[in-house]
C-alpha cells in the first residue's frame, strides 16, 4: 500500500518521513516537512500545508464536514496536534497536544498553548497567545520571532534528516542559518 494518495501534490518539501501517511486532495508546500507518523487526510475537501511548515510526530490533519484545512507558511504543528477543518495563518505555533476544531481560524503570528482546545468556529485575531479548554486569548503579542525561528530550526533539521543526519541541531552552522534567514524574514515584513 502506498503512503500517498494519487491526488497528493508535493511542491518540493524538505523532508517527509517514511511513516507519514497522506491521502486525498492535499498539497504540501516547498520546504515543508512531515515527521514520524503524521497523518493527513482529505476525503471530501482539501488540505493545504504552506511553505516551510512542519507537521511533527503523531500530528493529525483532517478536513471538517464543511471545511477544508489550510495551514499557512512557516508554521509549526507540534507533536500530537489535531487540526480538523480549520485555518491556521502564517507563522503560527500550535503547541503539543492542542486540538483546533471545524471552522476555527487562528490569525497569523499566533501561538496556541499545548493541550488547548480551540472549539468550532472560534476566530483568533493575529498576534494572539491562546490557552485553555476551551481556548481563550490570554495575551496579544506578535509571535513572529518565536514562531518563524522554530519553523527555521525544523527546516534545518528536515534538510539534515533528508541526508541521513539525525543530530543537525548540534551543528554550529544551524544557528548561523537561522540568524541569516531571520534577517531575511524581518526584511520581508518591512
Amino acid at each position: 500500500m502506498s503512503r500517498f494518495g494519487a491526488e497528493v501534490v508535493l511542491d518540493r518539501p524538505a523532508f517527509i518521513h517514511e511513516t507519514a501517511l497522506v491521502f486525498g486532495r492535499v498539497r504540501i508546500g516547498a520546504d515543508a516537512s512531515l515527521w514520524p507518523y503524521a497523518v493527513i487526510r482529505a476525503e471530501s475537501d482539501y488540505v493545504e500545508i504552506g511553505r516551510g511548515t512542519n507537521v511533527q510526530d503523531h500530528a493529525m490533519v483532517h478536513i471538517g464536514g464543511a471545511y477544508p484545512t489550510r495551514i499557512g507558511d512557516w508554521c509549526s504543528i507540534t507533536h500530537k496536534v489535531c487540526i480538523h477543518g480549520a485555518t491556521i495563518g502564517d507563522n503560527c505555533l500550535i503547541g503539543i497536544g492542542a486540538t483546533i476544531m471545524d471552522g476555527a481560524v487562528i490569525g497569523a503570528n499566533s501561538i496556541v498553548a499545548g493541550h488547548s482546545i480551540v472549539t468550532e468556529g472560534t476566530v483568533v485575531p493575529p498576534g494572539s497567545i491562546v490557552a485553555g479548554v476551551p481556548a481563550k486569548v490570554i495575551a496579544q503579542r506578535d509571535g513572529f520571532e518565536k514562531t518563524r525561528r522554530n519553523a527555521l530550526l525544523y527546516l534545518w533539521n528536515a534538510r539534515a534528516y533528508a541526508e541521513g543526519c539525525h543530530r543537525a541541531w548540534d551543528d554550529p552552522a544551524c544557528n548561523d542559518f537561522v540568524a541569516v534567514e531571520m534577517e531575511k524574514a524581518r526584511g520581508e515584513r518591512e
